[in-house]
């Protein structure tokens, strides 16, 4: 399978917000091959030291839901906060962290392609600072802290196996 991001132009969507969704898709593509045959326990198990592959999995869709708040131009709810620092407990098992992790890449992705390509320089605030970046920034970052915490993931499981 060739990465997402050589299978073309997205249609409807700007080519400065299709590598969000591209991201995206590769994302579900590798975990689910990746966590495939991983127990709970060894999804949450942390071999020589390292972070959780629960971990990752679970902050990928959580950093997506809150990036995605900011994106829009709204600070983050108490419900989010609390998730925040729930992202390490261990327990769900990959099919339980993979549907969570899809719903909240699906929700970011049904926002970023009704985005209209004329905001992308938007400024917008991070956090209570109020840190300033831009609709583009965002959308970046997104996709590049998304691949980050795949590629530690990946990595983990492997060890795993």
């Amino acid at each position: 399978m060739s990465e997402p991001w050589l299978s073309g132009p997205i249609d409807g969507v700007d080519p400065l917000i299709a590598p969000l969704l591209y991201s995206f898709e590769q994302t579900r593509a590798e975990l689910s091959s990746h966590l495939a045959g991983l127990t709970a326990e060894q999804i949450w198990s942390k071999p020589h030291g390292l972070t959780s592959v629960g971990f990752h999995v679970r902050h990928i869709g959580g950093a997506v839901d809150r990036l995605s708040t900011y994106l829009r131009g709204e600070q983050l709810s108490p419900e989010q906060l609390a998730r925040l620092k729930s992202e390490s407990e261990p327990g769900a098992d990959a099919p339980a962290l993979l549907a969570e992790l899809h719903a909240d890449l699906a929700r970011c992705e049904a926002y970023a392609r009704g985005i209209d390509p004329a905001s992308l320089r938007d400024v917008r605030g991070v956090g209570r600072k109020m840190l300033p970046t831009t609709v583009h920034g965002l959308i970046v970052h997104i996709a590049e802290h998304t691949q980050r915490h795949l590629g530690q993931a990946i990595t983990t499981a492997k060890l795993l196996r």
